[in-house]
């Protein structure tokens, strides 16, 4: 067997990345791990994830604590430990806690980057939300870099975004 691609982490641990993620999101396997082939965090959802399509990934999520809920299609999916659910690429949808507190999730995308979308994020901070929530097309701005799209519908206007009246 050869080690160089041999990972093992202890209980709590994380892969390094490009820079440190909050506690929330912690690397268990990232995409240069896997030579590209997914990537895997153990997340805390603390806030909703707005509607959003994967063009490229498929992402796959594994309940371990709490509940976690699915919106797809006209349906709101409520999953508790032990449950998975498959989002495949080009479905769109949105994730949120349930009403005990954030679920504790394992969050697999394949083919691996969530985690380099996770740190784009971080890296922008406070930039991306609209008093305290993820603006989807502020979020847009760096998601499309990694072949996702948040639906701008019914979000209400982007207070910072310049208006070209034409007229």
């Amino acid at each position: 067997m050869s080690d160089a691609r041999f990972v093992l982490l202890d209980a709590g641990a994380a892969r390094p990345g490009r820079i440190p993620l909050p506690p929330a999101f912690s690397v268990k396997a990232a995409t240069a791990d896997t030579e590209g082939r997914f990537s895997l965090l153990e997340v805390v959802l603390a806030r909703e994830i707005p509607r959003h399509t994967h063009h490229v990934a498929d992402e796959s999520v594994y309940v371990l604590d709490g509940e976690l809920l699915v919106d797809i299609e006209d349906r709101t999916h409520a999953l508790t430990a032990g449950q998975f659910v498959l989002l495949p690429h080009g479905v769109p949808h949105a994730l949120r806690p349930g009403p005990g507190g954030p679920p504790r999730v394992l969050q697999i995308s394949s083919p691996g980057g969530w985690e380099c979308f996770v740190e784009d994020m971080i890296e922008a901070g406070p930039r991306l939300t609209v008093d305290g929530r993820p603006h989807p097309s502020r979020l847009n701005r760096i998601a499309r870099r990694h072949g996702i799209t948040y639906e701008e519908t019914n979000q209400g206007p982007d207070p910072n975004s310049s208006r070209n009246c034409q007229g």
